[in-house]
């Protein structure tokens, strides 16, 4: 199977509370710090509205702890909360394009669970997990604050997604050995070096390397589309917390294609 093409979807590429939910009306924003004794404290609230999907402050958590499956795409500095709320603007812009033209938002289970156990090989902290073994990738995910649901749930979403872009702009790109080479001792060993990480093997990475620099290539073709999904989505960010800029084109932040480590990511 093909791996799964990794674009950084994620100001929207994308989990279980990261999906965009159905409208509703925000509650008054209040801080916590700032309630009085006897009042309700608020936990959750909208951060962001897009068209009749709303984004809530725990979909951008989520979102932030859902880097941990993307160690080589969403490096260090490029998790900040305006980051996630780029990554998951741009998924519910794709998805709903992709509900719009009738295809699929899922991923049949058996590919998603392919895909995951490649997916083990290619994060640096399961060495340590030993992400091999059910308990060590349960480790794994308890330490992200994550569960096996939820990332399956991302996954399958992520890979019909990925799916629907390269169908859309991978046609006739294509990748040397050499470039993911030049790549992975270049820019990735040095990039994770920095974070005290040792790179996987280039032969467990080079698949996923091949579909960053493919995603480089056709990033020109991918922008211009996701700008024009921005300019009609009717994007408002209602949280001050939250740059005004995320209502603007996409500018160096995280809704752009991954231009690698040095890059910016969604």
């Amino acid at each position: 199977m093909r791996p799964a093409l990794s674009f950084p979807l994620w100001v929207a590429l994308l989990a279980a509370g990261a999906f965009p939910v159905p409208a509703q009306t925000a509650a008054p924003a209040s801080s916590p710090s700032a309630a009085q004794p006897g009042q309700p404290v608020e936990l959750d609230h909208v951060v962001a509205s897009i068209g009749s999907n709303v984004i809530l402050q725990s979909d951008v958590q989520q979102e932030m702890r859902l880097s941990a499956l993307e160690p080589l795409q969403i490096l260090p500095g490029q998790n900040t909360p305006d980051d996630a709320l780029r990554r998951l603007i741009d998924r519910t812009l794709i998805l709903e394009q992709m509900k719009q033209q009738m295809q699929p938002v899922t991923t049949p289970a058996p590919e998603v669970r392919t895909s995951i156990d490649e997916l083990k090989k290619q994060i640096p902290a399961c060495v340590r997990f030993q992400c091999e073994t059910a308990q060590g990738w349960d480790n794994f995910l308890h330490s992200s604050d994550l569960t096996s649901e939820m990332v399956e749930q991302r996954w399958s979403q992520r890979m019909a997604m990925l799916h629907f872009i390269d169908l859309r702009f991978r046609s006739g790109v294509r990748v040397s050995p050499d470039q993911i080479s030049a790549y992975y001792h270049n820019t990735l060993v040095p990039a994770l070096a920095k974070d005290h990480q040792k790179a996987p093997p280039l032969a467990d990475v080079s698949s996923r390397i091949q579909e960053i620099l493919l995603q480089q290539q056709v990033s020109g073709f991918f922008q211009e589309w996701l700008s024009s999904l921005r300019d009609q989505g009717n994007i408002r960010i209602v949280d001050d917390a939250y740059s005004a800029g995320l209502n603007a084109s996409p500018s160096s932040g995280a809704a752009q294609p991954s231009a690698g480590p040095s890059g910016s990511q969604p």
